[in-house]
């Protein structure tokens, strides 16, 4: 018997090469006036910035540019991005636009949510965890999400993540009423990352893909996106190791990226997310790199409780990537344990090959951070690991990989 469920994601989501050139008419459908938030100094450099902001010119939006956000969001950057749209002052037909990654994009949302519910001193008041327990009441500002990096997922998402380094912390803001109206995914705009950022995002997809998978709060909607979505990631990461210009790469992971956001605001995550949070306050370790660097971690933590999946998992990376070269061998007729342990050893060849380190000394954590590691992983996405990790485990798992 299926256990009732809701299932949530974004009212309209508009997906393609080049559908970039869309961003006017889809904006006028929202609103007459889109407070701009980008993240992206490659698009404002090369001006793709500034073709978008002529096509919403062109459709009749006036545009107000609010913020750039090159980095993960903090309590101030929201605060002082707020105050400033309040001081503007806000009209009928107004918006909110982000064209970035993550981190502009979970500003933006933030932004707009707070926009509109007033009854808090500032965005630290809603955090989960930290704040006063206020809550979103009143409908953000209707929000158009463009990703411009292959992740994080956080078009499709109902949380923005909001970071403090006194007193460190990283929680969320959290609403169903924060989905973005329209979600605009042109994967041609990716084309331009980095290999280092390509490979930190592509693999906070496969790691949101998984843990959203296997989730304790996993739905059957959810399920099915991160069966197609690993199907998709997982050989466009193996290419995109070799070629960053792969058109059918980038195009797989942009839309496994979208599927992970959709699945993880349904069915939450897990314990690689739930360190790769206390890594990125207490280290300053991207969120991706960190996902990519606990994710053989949780891998091995949840083989038994998750052992269907994950050995499910092995066996169709044997068809999903039967052209790859230079695999691990396997017979998929072995047993359910030969299988989880093909796919930990798939995970971690791509890991190897996408140049992500196998330990957290490598990126100059300390073995003194490790006890506040420990304390700071917990919370929402590590309520949603499939078993549960006692504070010794956690500490030693991180011995482990430290």
């Amino acid at each position: 018997m299926l256990a009732p469920y809701d299932f949530f994601a974004p009212q309209r989501i508009v997906f393609g090469w080049g559908r970039r050139s869309e961003i006017g008419t889809l904006a006028k459908s929202l609103g007459s006036r889109a407070f701009v938030i980008s993240g992206s100094r490659t698009l404002d450099a090369n001006g793709t910035l500034d073709e978008l902001c002529r096509s919403l010119t062109n459709s009749g939006v006036t545009v107000e540019r609010l913020a750039t956000q090159t980095r993960e969001p903090e309590v101030a950057d929201v605060d002082v991005a707020t105050t400033r749209l309040r001081d503007i002052g806000l009209q009928a037909g107004d918006m909110l636009i982000a064209i970035g990654g993550g981190s502009a994009i979970d500003l933006a949302k933030a932004v707009s949510a707070l926009a509109t519910n007033t009854h808090g001193s500032g965005v630290q008041d809603f955090l989960e965890g930290v704040g006063r327990g206020l809550k979103i009441d009143c409908p953000p500002l209707p929000l158009l999400a463009m990703p411009t990096t292959a992740g994080t997922g956080t078009e499709a998402t109902k949380n923005a993540v909001i970071s403090s380094f006194d007193p460190p912390f990283k929680k969320s803001l959290r609403s169903d009423l924060m989905i973005p109206k329209i979600v605009l995914v042109d994967p041609e705009l990716t084309v331009s990352l980095p290999r280092d950022i390509t490979a930190h995002t592509g693999m906070d997809a496969i790691t949101q893909l998984i843990e959203s998978l296997i989730s304790r709060r996993a739905k059957p909607i959810p399920r099915a996106l991160c069966w197609q979505g690993l199907e998709l990631a997982l050989p466009a990461m193996f290419e995109l190791s070799r070629n960053l210009n792969h058109r059918v790469a980038r195009e797989a992971i942009s839309h496994a990226a979208l599927l992970s956001g959709i699945a993880l605001a349904n069915s939450g995550l897990g314990f690689a997310h739930g360190v790769a949070a206390a890594l990125g306050v207490h280290a300053k370790i991207p969120h991706g790199l960190a996902c990519a660097m606990m994710l053989p971690s949780a891998l091995q933590l949840n083989r038994e409780v998750a052992q269907t999946d994950l050995a499910q998992l092995g066996r169709q990376c044997c068809y999903w990537m039967r052209g790859e070269q230079r695999l691990p061998t396997f017979d998929v007729q072995d047993s359910d344990d030969a299988a989880v342990m093909h796919f930990q050893a798939v995970i971690h060849t791509l890991n190897e090959r996408l140049g992500i380190p196998q330990r957290l000394s490598a990126l100059g954590v300390t073995r003194e951070q490790l006890p506040a590691l420990a304390k700071g992983s917990r919370g929402n996405s590590m309520d949603g690991n499939p078993c549960d990790v006692s504070d010794d485990e956690l500490l030693a798992m991180l011995e482990r990989v430290w």
